[in-house]
């Protein structure tokens, strides 16, 4: 029989990324769940949790942690109809929906579709950021139950809808424009001139150029790893970069920002991918996500 509570306390220490941690949310010592992690681990001839800081799961404690997730959401309807349960361990402990997005989705409209979603359930959210071509990963290997993706194909045991474009536009300050394109937007100027850039991943001030001068450029960049700090970096000159519209058209209104190339808008098109399994559970997620991606994105 599975030893669901050791179980809780795998999940609750991947979660919460400590002993302590995990201790606190399920009322229990620190003691009781470092033994009931550890007699699980001998009782499986395997090591489920990574200790360090934070603490992370293995390939085997990942899949029981995924496992623990829709054991969770089964609980929770469960209770729903046999509120007598709710006095059993674990039976009280709130869900944690484990989602994956991009970051310039949530600088934009995702956080809304999210907050959207609490106010009609008690099940809290994880959000873990990763570049839209790589979202994708995170379902494939268990450590999300849904995600927004570029990936219209969909992951093998998940559904997929549309969620519209998100779209960019290459913007710089004016200080920076006459700077470094006193002459226009030439290929020689464009090569010198320094861009931000998010991470390695980020490709998209890549695809842009492209598709403008109809070949890759390379040219200098500053790393900048988040989606305010891309706006900030514009705005201060630091240098060029493609932005949301939705954060960028006040500062293009105010004349605080200029586009490189006026009327050159790159579009991404985004997904939302969710576990079959869990699909009808977070039905409410799902609507809420497409509810306001759909004003935000079209579709």
């Amino acid at each position: 029989m599975v030893d669901y509570a050791a179980l809780r306390a795998v999940a609750a220490v991947v979660r919460t990324g400590s002993f302590e941690r995990a201790a606190a949310s399920l009322n229990v010592t620190s003691s009781a769940v470092s033994q009931r992690v550890k007699h699980f681990e001998e009782r499986l001839g395997a090591v489920l949790i990574e200790r360090g800081t934070p603490c992370t799961a293995t390939e085997k404690g990942l899949a029981l942690c995924q496992h623990m997730d829709r054991v969770g959401m089964l609980e929770k309807d469960l209770m729903a109809q046999l509120p007598e349960i709710s006095g059993f361990e674990g039976a009280t402990q709130r869900v944690t929906l484990n989602v994956a997005t991009n970051a310039d989705s949530l600088g934009t409209w995702f956080v809304e579709a999210i907050a959207s979603f609490t106010k009609v359930t008690d099940y809290l959210v994880n959000v873990a950021i990763d570049d839209e071509d790589h979202t994708v990963d995170w379902l494939r290997r268990g450590r999300v139950l849904a995600a927004v993706t570029a990936l219209e194909r969909p992951v093998q045991g998940c559904r997929v809808t549309s969620l519209g474009s998100l779209r960019y536009q290459a913007t710089a300050s004016p200080d920076y424009v006459a700077r470094y394109f006193p002459g226009g937007l030439t290929e020689e100027a464009f090569q010198r001139a320094p861009a931000l850039t998010f991470n390695q991943k980020d490709r998209l001030q890549t695809v842009w150029a492209r598709e403008v001068f109809g070949y890759e450029l390379s040219f200098p960049t500053h790393w900048l790893p988040s989606t305010q700090s891309f706006l900030e970096g514009s705005l201060a000159g630091m240098g060029w970069a493609l932005n949301p519209v939705q954060l960028a058209k006040q500062h293009l209104e105010r004349g605080e920002l200029v586009e490189l190339l006026p009327g050159k808008v790159l579009e991404r098109r985004l997904f939302w991918q969710i576990n079959r399994l869990a699909s009808d559970q977070l039905h409410d997620l799902t609507r809420s996500i497409l509810s306001v991606a759909r004003q935000e994105l079209g579709s």
